[in-house]
């Protein structure tokens, strides 16, 4: 069992380092995503993980109990209609306002182990005529190094690869490599991986046409998904679209923001 006070201690935490906020009844949570970090780090319980964060005397184990508290769930082409949405109807809108030798920026801002940003890239590839030349670039940021360490291989298994993705997709742009199965490299270079923490400023990034954060955005509170949302308003395009999750809303969070044509994503609020 965890201590009271060290429960709050780490909802203060992870709130603070992630923007993760858990409600009262997530102990079970804690105990089952910590356990490996703790024997890991050869940490006998809570109490001493608790000690050992409040004095910060092993290095990278702040970070190592945000990424295990903060990896989540990911698979190819989640949700299937953000993805048919920027294929036929976003992209098209798009690049007709966008002369033909300029780069179209995308940002994944939760892309965990790769599988979104991968999926974009490849419905990139099978679009190609639609980009006219253009160049594209993906830039995929996470929280978690260790999660970014394995999107940047793009390496899945066999259940992960079987999770979403188009039979005629994993023929065409994965390698068998034992029981693994690795994203072709022509894929790979099209994606652009490094750590970013959301709650921290993203403004260096530049500016963007369309912006993923999807399923993040539901593990914080009002006023942190106000502050998100302001900030991605700030490097979006003014002609940009923002696709959220589908538990997610702007509403009562942002005014920048108003619901697109067709549901599922979002554009800027016209000017006055």
């Amino acid at each position: 069992m965890i201590a009271a006070s060290d429960y709050e201690f780490l909802r203060r935490f992870l709130k603070t380092r992630s923007g993760l906020v858990l409600s009262d009844d997530k102990q079970y949570l804690l105990e089952s995503r910590l356990d490996p970090v703790m024997q890991k780090a050869g940490i006998a319980d809570m109490a001493r993980l608790v000690l050992a964060l409040r004095d910060g005397f092993k290095p990278g184990l702040a970070d190592a109990v945000v990424d295990a508290m903060t990896t989540n769930e990911s698979l190819f082409f989640r949700d299937k209609n953000p993805f048919e949405l920027l294929s036929s109807l976003v992209l098209p809108e798009l690049l007709q306002r966008r002369a033909p030798g300029q780069t179209v920026r995308i940002w994944c801002a939760a892309a965990s182990t790769g599988q979104e940003p991968y999926s974009i890239a490849m419905l990139l590839r099978e679009n190609e005529r639609l980009l006219g030349g253009r160049r594209v670039e993906i830039v995929a940021t996470d929280i978690s190094s260790e999660v970014l360490a394995r999107a940047e291989e793009g390496i899945y298994n066999q259940f992960e690869v079987q999770r979403g993705l188009p039979v005629n997709y994993l023929l065409r742009y994965f390698a068998k490599t034992g029981d693994m199965w690795q994203i072709s490299q022509e894929i790979r270079s099209m994606v652009r991986f490094s750590r970013l923490n959301l709650l921290q400023p993203f403004n260096h990034l530049g500016t963007f046409d369309i912006v993923f954060c999807r399923n993040v955005l539901i593990y914080f509170d009002a006023p942190t998904k106000s502050d998100v949302l302001a900030r991605i308003s700030g490097v979006l395009a003014k002609d940009g679209y923002l696709f959220l999750g589908g538990a997610e809303t702007v509403l009562g969070l942002s005014l920048d923001f108003v619901a697109g044509s067709k549901r599922g994503y979002y554009v800027r609020k016209p000017a006055a």
